[in-house]
């Protein structure tokens, strides 16, 4: 009886309970948690549409800064989002032990495979499951293990040098650097994962479209994030992630077949280790041991709960994040060289310096190693300029606040918060870096004092922080680190528009588009 006269009076009064629904519920947003005390943008109070259509802009990482110059250290970007500009923020939002989750901004990222999700280090918001499994795979990924993947890099990087010079050198063809600089970083994940360049650069094209997928899916996951219900009725529809699981559709997602795929052809190897264990060789250890290897050595440590999916979800993470990520810093690395002309040619006199005095030992590829860029300060300072000025992550890392509630900067945030800090605006703290924050002087990384470098390096945040810190990390580095010195004593490099500025693409990591370079052969100095 109660169900029909409530649908009698709804179906008479609902031209006026629906805005008054509407209203109480945007009222609601306002004011739950008193957030309604911190600044923001008027209408990001009200609906999470506000940070959605923002992110659709591509242009994210500025609406931060600027909020933050205009607002404060806390701006409110959603109904229930707080954005932290203050370093200090750090080690309480992202520390170990203080009780923070991921939001549900990151399952947007899970692979699909035949209906399931592929949970990763990443994407995974349990963090029990997160620390157990960083246990499983954590030394494939330690400092100690650089030596391990040195050479599989300079495989891939000897063939990228070659090309180089066959495709733009010698011809003076016009190279779109950013794209060049993904298909390196592309091979090189291939190297380390699966022991084998996977073509784009011997190709010099996109093999089956996975970075134009990646492109796609990173520019779905952006906006898609900060309204993360939407997902829930697109890409992991339930319906249809069921129907996939009957198999009435076979829908895998591109990426996923990809690494599948590179793994398949290693399963005979794969096997033997995932019964034996890795039992290391003179003829492995002078290859390098791939990451494929180690996770599944991992698998036999670990047989309990290092299963096949995780296996895949480890390889898959290293396609999304390994080469996106790098390739972007590795052009931001070039672009701001060749912007700044002054910045060039101190570089290649410290480059010049350092092959005359044997700092860097004479090669016939011209390549540099890990242990000799550690010896070259200005090299060191560029990097990190350039990683100060443009991190690859140009949205907040979300954490959830936990049960209790916790105090940040003296406001207590009420539990269920989503809080987070963007690299882009940490990057840019005067009181840290200086009062010439929008400028890129590598000089600042060499003029600090010592406590003030402290202050620098742990305001940096281009790999996060704390547990979920990338746990490719590392490996990302000793890319970034070999091939620039080894790139520029090979090749005189020049913008092909010099007074054109780049575009960006914030899809949750700011690509470049439009940066074209050409090359051209280059004799250095070598050592006496």
């Amino acid at each position: 009886m109660l169900l029909p006269s409530l649908l009698a009076v709804l179906k008479v009064y609902y031209p006026v309970l629906l805005p008054l629904f509407l209203v109480s519920w945007l009222l609601y947003n306002k004011f739950h948690g008193g957030l309604n005390k911190y600044p923001g943008p008027s209408i990001a109070a009200y609906t999470n549409w506000w940070r959605f259509f923002d992110n659709l802009g591509r242009r994210t990482e500025y609406t931060h800064i600027n909020l933050h110059r205009k607002y404060g250290d806390i701006v409110r970007l959603g109904p229930d989002c707080l954005s932290f500009a203050d370093p200090k923020a750090i080690k309480i939002i992202y520390g170990l032990n203080k009780g923070f989750t991921k939001s549900d901004f990151y399952p947007v990222q899970n692979a699909v495979s035949k209906g399931r999700r592929v949970q990763s280090l990443f994407s995974t918001l349990n963090e029990a499951y997160h620390a157990r499994y960083r246990r499983c795979v954590n030394s494939a990924f330690a400092m100690t293990s650089l030596v391990s993947y040195e050479p599989l890099i300079d495989s891939t990087m000897d063939a990228f040098l070659s090309q180089t010079q066959k495709l733009f050198a010698n011809t003076g063809e016009s190279c779109k650097f950013n794209k060049w600089l993904q298909y390196y970083a592309f091979d090189v994940i291939g190297e380390i994962t699966w022991a084998k360049r996977l073509g784009f650069v011997e190709r010099n094209e996109d093999v089956d479209g996975i970075i134009a997928f990646i492109d796609r899916f990173l520019s779905y996951a952006g906006p898609i994030g900060q309204m993360p219900v939407l997902d829930l009725l697109l890409e992991k529809n339930p319906i249809r992630l069921y129907c996939q699981r009957l198999g009435l559709s076979n829908t895998v997602f591109p990426v996923t077949a990809f690494a599948q795929a590179r793994s398949a052809e290693r399963e005979p190897e794969m096997a033997k280790i995932r019964a034996n264990g890795l039992k290391d060789s003179p003829g492995r250890d002078k290859k390098g041991t791939d990451l494929l290897s180690k996770f599944v050595n991992a698998q036999h440590e670990n047989p309990e709960f290092m299963t096949d999916m995780q296996v895949l979800a480890s390889t898959v993470s290293m396609v999304f994040a390994g080469s996106e990520t790098t390739a972007i810093s590795l052009s931001a690395i070039f672009y701001y060289i060749l912007k700044h002309p002054r910045v060039y040619r101190k570089l290649m006199a410290e480059l010049d310096t350092a092959a005359q005095d044997g700092t860097i030992a004479p090669r016939d590829n011209l390549g540099v190693s890990w242990a000799e860029t550690q010896k070259l300060p200005y090299l060191d300072a560029v990097i990190q300029e350039s990683f100060r000025m443009h991190p690859a992550a140009g949205l907040c890392l979300e954490r959830v606040v936990p049960k209790g509630g916790i105090d940040i900067l003296g406001e207590h945030i009420p539990a269920g918060t989503i809080v987070g800090c963007n690299a882009w605006v940490l990057h840019r703290r005067p009181e840290i870096f200086g009062e010439d924050v929008d400028v890129y002087r590598p000089e600042r990384w060499l003029e600090a004092s010592e406590a003030q470098l402290r202050d620098m390096k742990g305001t940096m945040f281009q790999f996060g922080a704390g547990a979920r810190t990338c746990i490719g990390k590392n490996i990302s580095l000793m890319e970034v680190y070999k091939l620039v010195p080894s790139f520029l004593r090979r090749f005189e490099v020049d913008l092909e528009h010099p007074d054109r500025p780049w575009k960006t693409h914030n899809a949750w990591f700011v690509r470049q588009i439009d940066f074209n370079a050409k090359f051209r052969p280059r004799r250095p100095l070598q050592s006496v």
